[in-house]
């Protein structure tokens, strides 16, 4: 969404990218960045000295689908906490032209951030796994799929259902920002300094960075760097001063995230400095964030003030920040049942399931949401349907479920909703171990595949709906030691092909490193930071 000037030279595949996002603009502008871990427990420890004041301004919300906190298990004490930005304009004090404003028609509600906070006060141990904005999901909504950040506008209850039904990640309490608590934060706290290598633009964030090096950030200038996904740069070499003609990075959201990590270790950094024990400061963030902020109705002022001692020694500035793998869709228009999405991505397997596992701190063979053993193969029956048309896909990938250790079989085929498309693991939420179930066979699976709590056929445990790139992985070799083998593309037992013209990129890494037009550290002298 970048405002560039157009060239007199044919439209590139970029420029014709952004005319399509232009005309998205109004419902698809970006919400900063969560404050995760650093402000958290910021607000936790102001709320010592303020408890009272902040207690009545905080909005509490009464939120479904909540998990308790496991008692036993490799999941005890454990706690996930959902942070979410919202794009609400119409709930900010101070509507900007900026960001879009509520009475001129944007009155979108969306969850551009989407952020899953891990903290393990056993092991001293505290994580942020980050699940892109775009991500095609098919419990996004009551009504079916969507791209998750769809979910909010049903409201917080029906994005932490999604969350919990689709990734098996269970979420115990529920945070809620928007673009006035992000500034207030950054002003309270006198600022934020980061270097920029290079010049910076984004006409659709308000990212405006003439000149390289150092720059103290005010609230809103902090907002439009975390906001910005249609970045442009001006590298070495490059001497014009119109930004139209500045390379731009194409990596949209996924660039936005690996820089809002970035921009969270920064903050954390300053967070440690200034944020507390100045009275002042102190007072300052409280009044800045509270009456902003929306938890859910069971995070009391206590569980906060815990969170502060469990964690106060914890360095938030090098807690591990990991993205959900995804692959992404290469075409500007993806088709759902007739529907024009526009870009998308897909979640991927076995790429996914070692993220959340490794962000859990749970082995491989456990049910996630539980930490309890998942299902023997033998205990499942699965009937597979063929979603994608494609002749003999449900019958190969049964008979290579069936070679894995799964009572499976082939039950005929749906027609597609898309091209390309998700291999959905459809499983009843009201029967006793049924999602734990799916999570086994997600394990034999590679490719885009995804849990969805649905209907299944023929009365069976799971319903495979085959989709694009399935992978079924071949039996455990004897003597193997891993007691729930992983998928092995390279020795697959079936497999598709991606359709010619609907090509799905190769998955993307948890961790990114910064790119050299990213913003970073600043040094106490003023030079580019580590």
């Amino acid at each position: 969404m970048v405002g560039r000037k157009e060239s007199d030279a044919a439209p590139s595949r970029a420029q014709q990218r952004q005319a399509r996002h232009r005309a998205r603009r109004h419902r698809r502008l970006k919400i900063g960045t969560v404050v995760t871990l650093a402000v958290l427990v910021l607000l936790a420890g102001a709320a010592v000295g303020y408890g009272e004041y902040l207690n009545h301004q905080i909005h509490r919300l009464g939120i479904a689908n909540l998990r308790s906190t496991a008692s036993s298990g490799v999941e005890r004490d454990t706690v996930n906490i959902l942070l979410v930005g919202s794009t609400s304009r119409c709930v900010l004090a101070h509507q900007s032209a900026a960001f879009g404003i509520c009475d001129q028609g944007v009155t979108g509600v969306n969850s551009d951030v989407v952020m899953v906070l891990h903290l393990d006060p056993d092991h001293g141990r505290a994580a942020i796994l980050s699940i892109p904005r775009d991500l095609f999901i098919p419990n996004a909504r009551t009504t079916g799929a969507n791209k998750i950040d769809a979910a909010l506008y049903q409201g917080p209850s029906q994005l932490v259902q999604a969350i919990e039904d689709d990734f098996a990640i269970p979420i115990q309490h529920y945070v809620e920002l928007n673009f006035d608590s992000f500034q207030g934060v950054v002003d309270a706290l006198g600022g934020i300094r980061m270097y920029f290598p290079m010049p910076l633009y984004d006409a659709y964030s308000s990212l405006n960075i003439p000149t390289a090096g150092c720059h103290t950030l005010n609230g809103f200038q902090a907002l439009a760097v975390v906001r910005a996904r249609h970045l442009q740069y001006k590298p070495p070499g490059v001497t014009t001063p119109y930004h139209a003609y500045w390379p731009q990075d194409l990596q949209s959201d996924l660039s936005r995230i690996r820089r809002d990590h970035e921009f969270l270790r920064v903050l954390a950094a300053a967070v440690a400095t200034r944020g507390l024990g100045n009275p002042l400061t102190d007072q300052s963030l409280v009044a800045a964030l509270a009456p902003q902020l929306q938890v859910d109705s069971g995070l009391s002022l206590t569980d906060m003030v815990n969170l502060v001692l469990t964690f106060h020694s914890v360095n938030a500035a090098k807690a591990p920040q990991q993205t959900l793998p995804v692959r992404l869709h290469g075409g500007l228009d993806f088709y759902y049942s007739g529907y024009d999405y526009g870009s998308i991505e897909f979640p991927t397997e076995p790429e996914d399931q070692h993220v959340v596992e490794q962000f859990l701190g749970v082995p491989a063979d456990v049910d996630t949401m539980t930490g309890a053993p998942l299902p023997a193969p033998g205990s499942v029956t699965v009937s597979v349907v063929n979603g994608t048309g494609q002749y003999g896909q449900a019958t190969a990938a049964a008979s290579a479920l069936a070679a894995d250790g799964f009572d499976a079989a082939p039950t005929g085929s749906s027609t597609p909703h898309s091209s390309p498309a998700e291999t959905l693991l459809s499983y009843s939420p009201s029967a006793p171990g049924a999602r734990a179930a799916a999570e086994a066979v997600a394990r034999h699976l590679s490719g885009p595949v995804v849990l969805d709590a649905n209907s299944t056929a023929r009365g069976s445990t799971v319903t495979v709906v085959t989709g694009t790139d399935l992978v079924v992985s071949p039996p455990a070799a004897p003597n193997s030691t891993t007691s729930t083998p992983g998928p092995a593309p390279s020795a697959s037992t079936t497999t598709t092909t991606t359709p010619a013209g609907a090509t799905l990129e190769p998955a993307t890494p948890p961790v990114e490193a910064l790119a050299p037009f990213d913003p970073r550290s600043c040094t106490a002298s003023g030079g580019e930071g580590p």
